[in-house]
């Protein structure tokens, strides 16, 4: 009997551990690595980090681990420094396809230059571009081009990959009029996870250029993604870093219940995220772990890909070095991004710029198309094209009062106040208005729409209470006034404009040589408070 017993016992326990075993079996691991709003930035910053050669080094290191990897790009690879200037996404198209980059979702930069650059972008490049809630079927450069997902094998196993792009792109950039722009994403992501799983897919990543709070929203809202790699907000997520937004991987749980991780990495090729991961044979997250990697001077650059950017710098070193004039002071507002907050020192000198080659009543600027700071001393056309590297021409038309005060509203509506109440710059949006002839004291706390607590222009030599019912002479930029972040009263609204004014960075350019050593200071134009 005690025979029978201890046999029974033993067959139990190897089931058991058999059972055990083929569980061991069924598990996956897999490493995700990821960057984002990379934006031309393919050089070491000034601190000497950083940079495409460097990511190489890393990225073949995690390669030669020998494990399942997959490496993946959450969007805006355009605009930014002068390499998109030269090549307009034929840069990235290069070192991404020299990388091995297995997918990318489309961010709103991607469509800054059009639909036929975009169109050579997408074609040139060895890996699909993701975006499920973007419909091209009625651009005929675009359709069919761009997936909303594809499955991808790895190690024998399907993974599914979802692209979503920044519905706002349709006032953010410069899409074509045919995109149909989708915004419901938690329903798009669903119907996108559904048909994966119809196809027995059962790991599945969103690759998400919507921005880090839009991502934590999708990832409680949907059933069956596992992990979100986003960008847009240039949102850093660290265990190491103090000033990391977040933890890496956000572990938040998803709409049935089930583990789901949120990761992004910053911005500008400074930093690698590394997500390692297990799933069990359900298709179940089992266990993580990962970080953000800062790309130090410490690490060797990989020879190959610095002599690849090396080849792409040679055409430009020589826009870079032509010297435009001088500045005394450091001219700031892009590290951190305090131009789509408050008054910024790059904000005074375009703007006035645009008013002394304009003339004109008031000048409106939007924070985020400043895009890099210049050092005090001797300044470039290189320096100049890097702060406005969009190819701008100035705008001028006539606008009631009552227009402009729209205009400051939709500006102020999207900043987020934190605990202190003080404007965030992290995610901080960039139609944020920076001005000349005028000033104005917004309050974040109050509604969208409803912020403005008092706008003047400058007359005479004095501030006037901005009069609604008066016709005040404006410039700004043509993607401004083309309706681009939000500005549509600038479109719809318009007297007499004229959208073929001179080009943004050549008058900076030559306001900065006509005033150098130049010596600017914040003027008090704008202002926060809490009512």
């Amino acid at each position: 009997m005690k025979s029978k017993l201890f046999i029974l016992v033993a067959l139990a326990i190897f089931c058991l551990l058999a059972g055990s075993a083929g569980a061991q079996d069924d598990s996956f691991t897999l490493t995700i690595m990821h960057t984002n709003d990379v934006h031309g930035d393919h050089e070491p910053q000034r601190s000497g980090d950083g940079g495409a050669a460097r990511l190489a080094t890393v990225v073949k290191q995690i390669r030669a681990e020998g494990g399942n990897s997959l490496l993946l790009d959450a969007g805006d690879r355009f605009t930014g420094t002068l390499f998109h200037v030269q090549y307009r996404g034929q840069d990235s198209v290069e070192i991404m396809n020299a990388m091995g980059y297995e997918a990318l979702a489309l961010g709103n930069h991607e469509f800054d230059d059009g639909s036929e650059v975009l169109a050579a972008f997408i074609k040139g490049l060895n890996f699909p571009s993701l975006s499920a809630n973007i419909d091209f079927s009625a651009d005929p450069l675009l359709a069919g081009l761009a997936e909303p997902a594809v499955v991808l094998e790895v190690g024998g196993e399907p993974i599914g990959i979802i692209g979503l792009t920044a519905p706002e792109t349709e006032i953010l950039a410069k899409p074509s009029k045919e995109l149909v722009f989708h915004y419901n994403l938690v329903e798009i992501t669903q119907q996108q996870v559904d048909a994966l799983t119809a196809q027995g897919v059962n790991k599945i990543i969103l690759l998400s250029h919507i921005g880090y709070s839009a991502d934590l929203e999708v990832a409680q809202g949907v059933s069956g993604v596992d992990i979100v790699v986003g960008g847009h907000t240039n949102t850093l997520l660290s265990n190491t870093y103090v000033d990391a937004r977040g933890e890496y991987p956000t572990v938040l749980e998803s709409a049935n219940g089930e583990p789901i991780l949120v990761v992004q990495a910053d911005t500008k090729t400074i930093y690698l995220g590394r997500l390692d991961v297990e799933f069990d044979g359900a298709g179940l997250l089992t266990d993580w772990d990962g970080d953000t990697i800062l790309l130090s001077r410490y690490i060797s650059p990989d020879p190959d890909m610095s002599a690849l950017i090396a080849e792409l710098a040679a055409p430009i070193a020589e826009l870079q070095a032509q010297p435009v004039g001088e500045s005394a002071i450091a001219l700031t507002g892009t590290n951190p991004r305090l131009c789509r907050i408050q008054e910024c020192l790059l904000g005074v000198v375009i703007t006035d710029a645009i008013m002394e080659n304009t003339g004109v009543d008031i000048v409106l600027q939007n924070g985020g198309g400043i895009r890099a700071d210049i050092d005090a001393g001797e300044v470039t056309l290189g320096e100049v094209l890097n702060v406005l590297p969009f190819g701008n021409l100035i705008s001028t038309l006539e606008l009631t009062g009552a227009d402009v005060l729209a205009a400051l509203e939709n500006g102020v509506s999207q900043v987020e106040l934190d605990a202190d109440g003080n404007p965030m710059v992290d995610g901080a949006a960039g139609r944020f208005p920076q001005v000349a002839g005028m000033r104005y004291t917004f309050d974040a706390s109050q509604e969208a729409g409803a912020r403005i607590v008092s706008a003047e222009v400058l007359q005479d030599g004095a501030y006037q209470a901005l009069d609604m019912d008066a016709v005040y002479r404006v410039a700004t930029n043509d993607y401004m006034r083309g309706g681009g972040d939000g500005y549509a009263i600038l479109e719809s609204n318009a007297i007499n404009p004229y959208d073929l004014g001179s080009p943004l960075d050549q008058v900076v350019a030559d306001y900065i040589a006509a005033n150098s050593p130049l010596q600017a200071e914040l003027q008090g134009r704008i202002s926060h408070q809490m009512g």
